[in-house]
This record gives C-alpha cells, sequence and structure tokens, in this order.
C-alpha cells in the first residue's frame, strides 16, 4: 500500500512519474483528516497542495523530490503555530523555518504539517498537552505512542507521513519508534543544528550540543541516512561494512538494573539469533569500564543539568563520570563496531506504575556518551525496539547495520499485519 512505502520509495516512483506528487499529497491529507490519533495536529493544506502540484510540473530531482512529510510542532515552519503544547504560545506563528525543515524543503520536501508533542517536551512515556490534546497508538488506541516525540511516530506507523524529525534528550525518538515500530535516530550530539527547534520567545536556539539531539523517524533505516545526510552540519562517514556478516556486535538484552519484560526478551533474544546466524560476529557483555547502573544515575543529573540552564552542586564530579563513560565507549568500539541493546523494557503499556522511570534506563547508555543510536523495530505482537549503538561520529555504521538487519529480523510493518 502507498501508504507505508518508504520516503526513499515514494520519491522514486514521483521522479519516474509513476506516482503524483499532487495525488499522494491530498490523499494523505484526507488519510489525516479521517484518523482519530490525533497524530497530526497542524497541517499547511493549501500551500501543500500547491507545492505538489508544482513538483508534477517540475523536471528537479532532489532527493525527496514531491515527497509529503511531517516534522514534530516543537520545529518552526513558517506560518505555522510553534507552541510546544503550552496554552501560553497557542498564538505563535513561526516567521521563518527551522534550519532543518529549510535542509528538507530545498531537497524537494513538502511539509504537510506538524505532529504532536508532548506539553514542553517533558516526558518520554506519554504524548499530550494542553493544547492538541493525547496521542494515541496505532496498534492498540489504549496504549502510549511513547513520548515526547509520540505524534511523528504514530503518523508513519499509520500511514499519515513519510518521514518525520523530532527530538531526543531523554529518548523522545527512540522510546516511540519503539512502541510504534518505527525507525528513529538520535544522532551523534552535535550533528544536526538545533537553530528554529526552540520554545517562542527563547532569545537564542537550543545550543548545548549534549544532551540534546534532533534527528529523523522514518519506515526505513534508508530513510534515516537520507534525511540525516540532507541536514546534517558535517559529512557523514561512511559505514565501516557494507554486509551483515563480519559485523562486529556487543550484545546486552537485559539487566538486573532494568530487567527486560518476557515479550521484550523473547523478541530481542530471538534478533540476535538470526543476526547470529547470519555471520554477526556476537560479543556478550557491557564494555569495559561501563557500570550501566551508574551510567544511567549519571544521565539522569546531566538532564537536571540540562533544565536547570546552570550548574548543580557535584557538577564537575559527574562531568568527569560523564567523560569517564565516554572513554570507555570509545575504547571499546576500536574493536566492536556496534553494541546492541533494547531501546526501551516494555512494549507499548497502558500503565507502568512504579517502573514508569525506567524508561530511560537503556537510552542512557547512548545519550550520556553522545553516542548515536538507533531504534529499529525486532517483531514482537506489539513492536520491539532494537537500539543499535555506533561510535561516535559514526551515524552511518549504526544506519546500516540496522538496514541489513531487518533483512533477517524483519523491517517496520503496519499495524495489523
Amino acid at each position: 500500500m502507498t501508504f507505508f512505502r518508504s520516503a526513499t520509495e515514494v520519491a522514486d516512483g514521483i521522479r519516474r512519474g509513476a506516482l503524483s506528487s499532487r495525488e499522494l499529497t491530498g490523499q494523505l491529507l484526507a488519510r489525516i483528516d479521517a484518523t482519530d490519533l490525533n497524530a497530526v495536529v497542524v497541517t499547511d493544506r493549501e500551500p501543500a497542495l500547491e507545492a505538489a502540484t508544482a513538483a508534477d510540473r517540475s523536471t528537479a530531482t532532489g532527493p525527496l523530490h514531491g515527497v509529503p512529510i511531517t516534522v514534530k510542532e516543537a520545529f518552526d515552519v513558517a506560518g505555522l503555530p510553534t507552541t510546544w503544547g503550552e496554552p501560553a504560545f497557542a498564538g505563535h506563528r513561526a516567521d521563518r523555518d527551522a534550519v532543518v525543515v529549510e535542509r528538507l524543503r530545498a531537497a524537494g520536501a513538502i511539509v504537510v504539517g506538524k505532529t504532536n508533542a508532548h506539553h514542553m517536551l517533558a516526558d518520554f512515556g506519554q504524548t499530550a498537552n494542553p493544547v492538541y490534546g493525547r496521542t494515541l497508538n496505532p496498534w492498540d488506541r489504549t496504549r502510549t505512542p511513547g513520548g515526547s516525540s509520540g505524534g511523528a511516530a504514530a503518523a508513519l506507523a499509520a500511514g499519515l507521513s513519510f518521514l518525520d524529525y523530532g527530538s531526543d534528550l531523554a529518548g523522545s525518538i527512540r522510546i516511540p519508534a519503539a512502541y510504534c515500530g518505527v525507525y528513529g535516530l538520535k544522532p551523534t550530539a552535535g550533528t544536526v543544528p538545533l537553530q528554529g527547534f526552540q520554545p517562542p520567545g527563547a532569545t537564542v536556539a537550543l545550543s548545548r550540543e549534549f544532551p540534546s539531539a534532533v534527528g529523523p523517524l522514518a519506515r526505513s533505516a534508508a530513510d534515516l541516512r537520507l534525511a540525516l545526510g540532507l541536514t546534517a552540519a558535517r559529512p557523514l562517514k561512511p559505514s565501516r561494512r557494507d554486509r551483515l556478516a563480519g559485523f562486529r556486535a556487543g550484545v546486552v538484552l537485559d539487566d538486573p538494573a532494568c530487567p527486560v519484560t518476557g515479550e521484550v526478551g523473547e523478541a530481542l533474544s530471538d534478533a540476535v539469533d538470526a543476526l547470529a546466524r547470519a555471520g554477526v560476529d556476537v560479543r556478550e557483555g557491557w564494555p569495559d569500564g561501563v557500570d550501566p547502573a551508574g551510567q544511567g544515575e549519571a544521565f539522569g543529573f546531566q538532564v537536571e543539568l540540562f533544565f536547570a540552564h546552570g550548574d548543580l552542586p557535584g557538577a564537575d564530579e559527574q562531568e568527569r563520570r560523564r567523560l569517564a563513560y565516554t572513554a570507555a565507549w570509545e575504547r571499546y568500539f576500536r574493536d566492536v563496531d556496534v553494541f546492541l541493546c533494547p531501546a526501551v523494557f516494555t512494549t507499548a503499556f497502558r500503565d507502568l506504575g512504579d517502573r514508569y522511570a525506567d524508561q530511560g534506563f537503556w537510552i542512557a547508555q547512548a545519550s550520556l556518551p553522545g553516542l548515536p543510536a538507533v531504534s529499529a523495530p525486532a517483531g514482537g505482537t506489539l513492536p520491539v525496539g532494537l537500539q543499535v549503538i555506533g561510535p561516535a561520529h559514526e551515524d552511518g555504521t549504526a544506519i546500516t547495520f540496522a538496514e541489513l538487519a531487518a533483512a533477517v529480523v524483519g523491517g517496520f510493518a503496519a499495524p495489523g499485519e
């Protein structure tokens, strides 16, 4: 079905004349209108249709030529609301595009609307706010899509967009991607410019390279590579390998500090077994010098420091801890290409109770050292996310592994398939 194709496939179809951007954009907007997920909360209908008509008439061949996409509500899109879900900002309209949006448009993409985010992006487990309301998970409307980029992940899973761009401070790309069964990338810290990604009234963009990052969500790993290449501030390094056989993969699928549920454990164990049969060199265990519980605790402090906009007691000691863990990962990746672990310990939930905060444990392992990490679908009755962590500034290695793994693990599947 066309609505569940990758952005790369759709761009190719439009370039060949097999698909009409105008028809596809109109159908996508109608599909958005008909859904009850509350995933796409702002549309730019007439400008999008005009741009799609122009794309059909144009001979341009940009990588995303004529492809309808969405972006997280927190990114500025000229003429559209940027509220971060806060009622005090409900009347704000952006006067220019964020850098990410500028670059996607320059590649031919058509921004049809914006996807819902949690209030002030302040929750990784749900997407709800007083301006737009709550987003539902297309796999089961009684469950969460995750947060804060839950609208993006839900829209992609439901066939309401062909590509989205989100943000990830504490798993806000990877957790929704895992819960909704799509791909999500937190790039290496500092890879993608943050200009145009800030609350209304902020005098400067969020500029601290660590720990916040912005990155793409998609239905294929190839789309992640394309979107990152278009928006990154520097050229991407090529992948270390181009075949599964020979990839050296560290693996930890469970930990006493954050035990995974049975469904997550079973799906990820099956996935790693399939990867080993495909020739992946599987190496079990945490890197030397990495204490996962300590790293999770240290990352929690860094998130507090980020929101404090200043110093907190113990900041110097915590910075030494962060640098020590970062050095341990750097040593580890001299002999290992990727590290595989859960994106989150559970599938999409209705109520996690006392374990709500545990959603941050597994994502902290990449976030504290600022490493690139892909959440990739790995099967399950409800989607299970496999987190592929790569070496710093080698986002292409993590993306390529996730892309190749789809052949044996299974990639995106539409809800109900």
